[in-house]
């Protein structure tokens, strides 16, 4: 009896043993186990500084530290529409250390890169949901087209081009979409990045652009363009007079740009479900809620399990809509 018992913990150990050794990284016996005391947790970004999932993923990793009194450091790493980041995470040991902000891109990414060198679905774990930010529909100040029925009616009767940050990107879904539900061929001009697409709205070589909400806002306060509609179910309280894309006839036309927060599967699920919590209540506060409003998002804050089904349910919608518009990646 006391070999075998001896035998059944020299092959657990082994097993343990080999587990690390894999990469699987520890099994924490309870929540309380994680973080380390002074561990160093790298929140990788895969995009460039200063823009708005950066500012969530600095605004999380500033609390995150106070809260465990460990050292967050937000690592950007731009490129291939987020794919760099999300990559080096999903390759990275599922010890709880790295963290990946995601985006809507990222649920699109899955079907824009059928043979990425990772599965996104498969090596990566929802850990939260943080928040989501809505599309503005813009036309020119000067532009004839008055409402987002207005612009249906004028892109079946003449042709009309729209603007976006790039293939595949939010600005571009939303318009495929767009066309989609209401028959129309609103042609698609990609720029390399939202700034020189506006610039060009502004000054009237565009006739529409499917905008992320920051990217526009200030602009249509500002009397440079006017926004057709917002794709939000309420109106937005930034922009009250402006109404919904549901308002206007289109609840499939409901689109938000949201931001998240990932790491990679194999991650001790009392770490995750921790991790997931503790973001979930940071959101939640009505200091971070009023600031996150101020850069133009709204607080959705969801654990793992919401997450998880939110963000299968945004991969199956965006893969349907980029098969049937045939969106290529740049």
């Amino acid at each position: 009896m006391q070999r075998r018992d001896m035998m059944r913990r020299t092959t657990a150990l082994a097993g343990a043993a080999m587990a690390l050794a894999l990469g699987t990284g520890p099994t924490w016996a309870n929540d309380a186990d994680y973080p380390k005391p002074g561990a160093t947790l790298r929140y990788v970004v895969p995009f460039p500084p200063g823009g708005l999932t950066d500012m969530m993923a600095r605004t999380v990793a500033q609390q995150l530290g106070e809260r465990w009194k460990v050292s967050v450091v937000v690592d950007n790493k731009p490129g291939g529409g987020g794919q760099i980041g999300a990559d080096a995470v999903a390759k990275a040991p599922p010890d709880g250390n790295t963290l990946l902000a995601i985006t809507l891109t990222h649920a699109a990414n899955v079907t824009l890169f059928p043979k990425a060198s990772f599965n996104f679905q498969k090596d990566l774990r929802p850990v939260a949901l943080l928040a989501g930010s809505p599309m503005l529909v813009v036309v020119p100040a000067a532009s004839p087209i008055k409402d987002l029925k207005d612009l249906v009616a004028q892109a079946k009767q003449r042709s009309l081009n729209a603007g976006s940050s790039g293939n595949g990107t939010p600005p571009h879904l939303t318009l495929a979409l767009f066309n989609d539900i209401n028959k129309t061929t609103i042609q698609h001009v990609p720029y390399k990045g939202g700034a020189p697409s506006m610039t060009d709205l502004i000054g009237g070589q565009l006739d529409v652009i499917f905008s992320n909400f920051p990217e526009s806002v200030a602009h249509v306060k500002s009397g440079k363009l006017r926004a057709l509609a917002v794709s939000t179910e309420a109106r937005y309280p930034s922009l009250p007079d402006v109404p919904t894309t549901a308002e206007a006839g289109m609840p499939g036309l409901v689109v938000e740009n949201w931001t998240a927060l990932m790491v990679p599967a194999g991650m001790a699920e009392p770490a995750v479900q921790k991790l997931g919590a503790e973001v979930v209540k940071i959101m939640k506060q009505p200091d971070i809620e009023e600031r996150a409003k101020q850069q133009g998002f709204r607080v959705d804050a969801r654990g793992p399990e919401a997450f998880s089904a939110f963000l299968n349910a945004e991969v199956a919608r965006w893969g349907g809509v980029i098969h049937k518009a045939g969106i290529r990646p740049d």
